[in-house]
């Protein structure tokens, strides 16, 4: 990922060619869409959550789950956070129209013709392939419903405006696409994959709260009260020390799952003393700078986990 001044939520800025007036024409509408798409959907959050559940899966399956399983949880799970996401910049034009790093999302420069297709298109992506799973794994199907259900309902619509614990329990539509990834590989509960839902579950404040610290007065501007806003820096960074701990000590304990081993445990555990020491430094010097640190550092420890599961069960 990049992570510029005019960074997104999602971590993504919309192309500068991309922001033009809509034209007329069937052709001209299609090509618009298909350009705005990947910023609309968010491909590259869809794409770590995608390789989450991925890490679900293995450890589900306790290896290689077979290529028709992975194959079906990719489209599925793909297609279903997309739409997700798409609906979630709906959701939120005017909030998004008021914050630097999300003005210039689609829907709010407005290059998408006839954007009240947009929850329609969403709403298809959502529930066609997750109901079309639903007679031979309806595991699969429930966790990728609850996880859009989390996301949009409980997330964007409920506690988003309204709470600083929006993304503390937001994080759970992460974890559900961790268990999306097991019950694609028929085993939904193996303990591995739920102490990694856990994992990621725990991961999120630390990755949104440490970006919320570098553009705290953009949530103002928003109205969203994002924990930075609603506490001292200093407490903030506090309260995100916290959960990097508890997110290094389930990371730690995962090594213990018969699938992993040392090929899994010492990058992990570098990478989480990293963590954790470049959190500490933030707590000392509770400024943007030791914030973004923090951010750019927890997206490459949560890839990095997840790299190694893969890594560990398929060679190790």
């Amino acid at each position: 990922m990049t992570f510029e001044h005019d960074l997104v939520e999602s971590g993504e800025v919309l192309p500068v060619a991309a922001i033009a007036p809509p034209k007329a024409g069937r052709a001209t509408s299609l090509l618009l869409w298909l350009r705005a798409l990947p910023t609309l959907c968010k491909l590259r959050v869809v794409a770590l959550l995608l390789f989450a559940a991925t890490g679900g899966a293995l450890l589900g399956a306790g290896g290689w789950p077979g290529l028709g399983r992975m194959l079906v949880l990719l489209v599925t799970g793909g297609m279903a956070a997309s739409g997700a996401s798409a609906l979630n910049q709906y959701l939120e034009q005017e909030t998004d129209a008021r914050m630097t790093r999300t003005r210039r999302r689609p829907l709010v420069v407005g290059v998408i013709p006839q954007p009240d297709r947009v929850p329609y298109v969403a709403g298809v992506m959502i529930l066609v392939p997750s109901l079309a799973v639903l007679p031979f794994n309806p595991a699969l199907t429930f966790f990728l419903l609850l996880g859009a259900a989390i996301y949009l309902g409980v997330y964007t619509l409920w506690l988003k405006p309204r709470t600083l614990l929006n993304i503390v329990i937001g994080g759970a539509a992460g974890s559900a696409a961790v268990l999306s990834g097991s019950a694609a590989a028929g085993a939904w509960n193996e303990p591995g994959a739920v102490a990694l839902a856990l994992l990621v579950f725990l991961w999120t404040p630390t990755h949104f709260w440490s970006l919320a610290i570098v553009y705290r007065h953009d949530y103002a501007r928003g109205g969203i009260p994002m924990l930075p806003l609603q506490t001292s820096p200093r407490a903030a960074a506090f309260w995100v020390l916290v959960h990097t701990g508890a997110t290094a000590l389930a990371a730690l304990m995962l090594a213990g799952h018969p699938a992993l081993g040392w090929l899994y445990l010492v990058p992990v555990a570098v990478a989480s003393a990293d963590l954790v020491v470049r959190n500490a430094r933030l707590l000392r010097h509770p400024n943007g700078r030791e914030a973004l640190s923090l951010f750019k550092a927890s997206n490459f420890y949560l890839a990095l986990v997840l790299l190694m599961i893969w890594v560990d069960t398929l060679l190790g």
